[in-house]
């Protein structure tokens, strides 16, 4: 049985962890220091009742101390939640699906010499993400990964062609910030660093592969479909769309 929608939720905590969290009016505050939407949401904690307007403005207060626009993730369990934020004019950002598959379901032969998995990520792997706006801030939040946590580094021929962030949480392993620079694409770079990555996971310990895209990335939600994952589970932000005080 694949890891279900919270399970995922914990890994992708674990494996892209926020700068720190706090917590106010029974919400999870993230303080991402710039590190992108999903260090920085705040979410409902597990098993408390509907949020009060107060545990709303709370959490809101909260975000706002920290420099950071109010922005919330909203899972399936947070419906009553989801209506209440859309009434105070919290727009939808980036709906994203959840992906998973057990290791064993993502092979095939990488040619030799093609990806390599490295900690520390070489400058080149640096170099890719910052192309793709990935920048310091995010390189940040790999570097606080407790597990095990690697970068990979495709190459085309003699030159360097992608990269990607995998890391562990027990039996679930996760990629993020798969990146293919633009002349390499639809040439299977990024299946390549997918198989990698899931032999990589394996060899640490893990059982399966998942990860989290946003739904309009129709080319890479096409691709992880093509290697037999499924969605498990999907979430979406509301922000703040009028925040003077932000």
């Amino acid at each position: 049985m694949l890891p279900d929608e919270p399970r995922l939720l914990d890994a992708l905590d674990a494996t892209w962890p926020a700068a720190a969290t706090h917590r106010a009016g029974g919400f999870l505050i993230r303080e991402g220091k710039g590190g992108g939407k999903r260090v920085s949401a705040a979410t409902r904690d597990a098993g408390t009742a509907d949020a009060r307007p107060q545990d709303i403005d709370a959490a809101i207060a909260a975000m706002r101390a920290l420099g950071q626009t109010p922005l919330f993730m909203l899972r399936t369990v947070d419906a009553t939640l989801d209506a209440d934020l859309a009434a105070r004019g919290f727009a939808v950002v980036d709906p994203v699906n959840l992906y998973a598959a057990p290791l064993d379901l993502i092979t095939g032969e990488v040619p030799r010499v093609t990806v390599f998995d490295l900690w520390e990520p070489l400058a080149i792997s640096a170099e890719i993400w910052a192309e793709a706006g990935i920048g310091p801030a995010r390189l940040a939040v790999m570097q606080r990964v407790a597990g095990p946590r690697t970068a990979l580094l495709s190459r085309l021929g003699q030159m360097p062609a992608g990269t990607a962030f995998v890391a562990c949480d027990g039996k679930v392993a996760m990629i993020h910030a798969l990146e293919v620079r633009p002349e390499a694409r639809r040439k299977g770079i990024a299946g390549q660093m997918m198989r990698h990555g899931a032999a990589w996971a394996r060899r640490h310990g893990a059982a399966y592969l998942a990860l989290a895209v946003t739904q309009a990335n129709a080319g890479a939600n096409a691709l992880y479909s093509s290697l037999g994952m499924k969605v498990v589970g999907q979430y979406h932000y509301r922000l703040a769309s009028k925040d003077p005080e932000a």
